[in-house]
């Protein structure tokens, strides 16, 4: 059952004494569901749509979850409209447009475009996981490189320019924002920047597999490998395997689990062992202050 209002409820014959009985649940002050209903991301939005002007869209973190990524908490839900109408609440945030809203529809309910998303939530989010929402997006085909690129050379709205100095640092073919993760917190240490997410061949042109961040020059894989203990036991096997050719074809393969990434320096310094190993004689890695502040216990999504 979609939300309600108090005054849609009364229509239907239900009191406002019933309401705020234990057979319903307010969601917002005047919203309810049936309290079997469990709210989910959409029920939030289509809640909110009922207090809000006609013309509000889902923008900014809450847009970004209906394109698949969540990133930061559910709440305050971002709308944007083009009236001059307030909404002051914690959970809710109207941010007022004067420019046209290019508003699209994604599971029912209109949400901003994928680019202006991005540029959206370059006002709250930081570097990486500006990144992470950029290659995400791209990854899902909700956009593409040349077409976001030029999105940001013809904007002016806020936070166009942080989201550009952020695009400098997207990838295509990037297929998880923790690959994401592992591959900034490489780069910013100073180390090389891996390709992601090659097909990797032996001399023969056999396929070895597809692998998330790749040093050719030094015959270095990186793999992040979220969620092993969800994967079917053939999966498993094949991943393995996989390895395993890998390896044998005189790979070395560093496989960065969830239980890493709050000790992303412990995967710089095997990487940089792993290259040095095999002949990279750069500089070992940097953690400066900024490092530490994107990537010291950085919480998985």
């Amino acid at each position: 059952m979609l939300p309600f209002t108090s005054a849609q409820g009364r229509d239907a014959g239900i009191s406002d004494r019933r309401l705020e009985g234990p057979g319903f649940r307010r969601l917002f002050r005047g919203v309810y569901v049936p309290a079997d209903v469990e709210p989910d991301l959409l029920c939030w939005i289509k809640a909110a749509l009922l207090l809000l002007p006609s013309d509000a869209a889902a923008s900014h973190l809450t847009a970004l979850r209906l394109y698949g990524l969540e990133l930061r908490a559910l709440f305050p839900l971002h709308f944007s409209t083009n009236t001059t109408r307030h909404r002051r609440r914690r959970d809710l945030r109207l941010h007022r447009r004067r420019g046209l809203l290019n508003v699209l529809f994604r599971s029912g309910v209109p949400c901003l475009g994928p680019d202006r998303t991005y540029v959206d939530c370059a006002t709250i989010l930081g570097i990486v996981e500006l990144v992470q929402a950029a290659e995400h997006l791209l990854h899902a085909a909700h956009t593409s490189y040349d077409e976001m690129k030029a999105y940001l050379e013809r904007t002016h709205i806020d936070g166009v320019l942080r989201a550009r100095r952020a695009f400098a640092l997207v990838r295509e073919h990037v297929e998880s924002p923790m690959e994401t993760l592992v591959r900034l917190a490489l780069v910013f240490a100073r180390l090389p920047e891996p390709e992601p997410n090659p097909d990797v061949r032996d001399a023969a042109g056999r396929f070895l597999g597809r692998c998330d961040l790749v040093y050719w020059a030094y015959r270095v894989v990186v793999e992040y490998d979220g969620a092993w203990h969800e994967r079917s036991r053939k999966q498993r096997a094949y991943d393995r395997t996989r390895r395993e050719n890998l390896e044998r074809d005189g790979w070395i393969v560093i496989v960065v689990l969830d239980d890493d990434l709050p000790r992303l320096r412990q995967v710089v310094w095997r990487v940089h062992r792993a290259l040095a190993e095999r002949g990279y004689d750069g500089p070992p890695p940097v953690f400066n202050v900024m490092w530490a502040r994107w990537f010291d216990r950085h919480p998985a999504i």
